[in-house]
């Protein structure tokens, strides 16, 4: 099959903030992994309570601004506020490597910068994902979300791989440094793609109004509900990256660099998948598809979590990204469709509870159950109920099992250049 440039990429302005993503997620991914190894260095034991403390950190900011954060995005230029996140994020990374520079990183330093660092995404997310139909035509718009969840998991194959590297090299604080240098990618896109224009709705305003029109909207629209709540169940079980550090140094008995290939390695399955649908004309059967996506995730996780040997946990996490990366692009371009452009912020607020709360509050929950039952057991039981929460979903709303196209858009986005 010949390989094409892909569509969305030939409009400029998304071209440019997406070269700048690809540059500023391998930074934010890098930190990510590093701040794992960080805490299980810093404990000096193996304790899965702390590490799933970060999960804690990173959901209290998004269940508390998240509804917030959809009004803001569609009442002010969505340009403007990434501008500010993207500076924010900027400087706590700053913050946290001087403090490592310094040997003042405490526990509590990360946790509290972690949840400052929510803070910033989950406003930068609503703005960023809303942003990107003005930037790309509606028949583009698929390839677009395929192309940003390829920029994604590029930074999060590159980052996790280069932060083994660099702690090993060069030690922790050069992490911290090298994501904080990372936002100018995005910092500088942003002022290339000049003005973007955005549609508004005189009546939108931050206030609780605004934010119940959102919520209405989204429990008006049975197929972007139900896909909300698989990918919260899925996440929720199925969130084995905060057991990362235990798995690779105490289970399977690896490095920093072995490490770093675990952690990569769900993103290496999410590119590869990625790829492939940025090559197809359409995907059909996109309900079905998009069902079986996660019984995939869910089976590779309860592989992972028995996996005795290096390889076989490595080739299972490819697989779970894989099937995570079909899922993602199915589900963000039936929502993205569906939703009027002056909704688009607060749908994916909304929605961020969802696919932000589900992996957060299952580090929590699978910190909890590594401490009482084990490591392993708690990954396992997480596939496990991945799958029957899937089931139990696509009980309750058949459609789901049966959509085979795309939806009639809700709204036209503004033109595009």
């Amino acid at each position: 099959m010949p390989i094409h440039i892909p569509p969305a990429l030939k409009h400029r302005r998304f071209f440019l903030l997406w070269a700048g993503l690809l540059i500023s997620l391998a930074g934010s991914q890098m930190q990510i992994s590093a701040i794992f190894w960080h805490i299980r260095t810093l404990t000096g034991v193996p304790d899965p309570l702390a590490l799933g403390g970060i999960g804690l950190a990173r959901i209290l900011p998004v269940l508390v601004f998240s509804l917030i954060s959809g009004p803001v995005a569609d009442v002010f230029n969505r340009r403007g506020i990434l501008y500010l996140t993207q500076s924010a994020s900027a400087l706590i990374a700053l913050a946290l490597a001087i403090l490592t520079f310094t040997g003042h990183i405490a526990l509590w330093h990360i946790y509290a910068l972690t949840a400052l660092q929510a803070v910033a995404s989950t406003f930068d997310l609503p703005a960023r994902q809303a942003m990107v139909p003005n930037l790309v035509s509606t028949e583009d718009l698929p390839n677009a979300f395929s192309m940003t969840s390829i920029a994604a998991n590029t930074g999060s194959v590159v980052g996790p791989l280069l932060g083994g590297v660099v702690i090993a090299t060069l030690g922790q604080s050069f992490t911290y440094l090298f994501n904080a240098i990372s936002f100018l990618a995005v910092i500088l896109a942003l002022v290339a793609i000049g003005p973007v224009a955005q549609a508004t709705h005189a009546s939108t305003r931050v206030n609780l109004s605004s934010i119940r029109d959102g919520i209405q909207f989204i429990l008006s629209r049975p197929m972007i509900l139900s896909t909300m709540l698989l990918d919260f169940v899925a996440t929720f079980f199925a969130s084995a990256n905060t057991m990362m550090p235990i798995v690779a140094r105490d289970i399977l008995k690896v490095g920093e660099v072995g490490y770093g290939f675990l952690s990569s390695a769900q993103s290496i399955g999410s590119v590869l998948a990625a790829l492939i649908i940025s090559q197809l004309k359409s995907v059909r059967h996109q309900g079905p598809v998009f069902l079986w996506a996660v019984v995939v995730f869910g089976a590779a996780t309860v592989v992972f979590g028995g996996s005795p040997v290096f390889v076989l946990a490595f080739l299972a996490l490819i697989l779970m990204g894989a099937a995570d990366a079909v899922s993602t692009i199915i589900r963000n371009t039936i929502r993205q469709i569906q939703t009027p452009d002056h909704l688009r912020g607060r749908m994916t607020s909304v929605n961020q509870i969802f696919f932000q709360g589900g992996p957060q509050l299952g580090e929590v929950e699978a910190g909890i159950v590594a401490q009482l039952f084990g490591v392993p057991f708690a990954i396992i039981s997480g596939g496990i109920g991945c799958i029957l929460g899937m089931l139990l979903i696509s009980l309750k709303w058949p459609q789901l099992r049966k959509f085979d196209r795309d939806e009639p858009a809700s709204a036209n986005s503004p033109a595009v250049q």
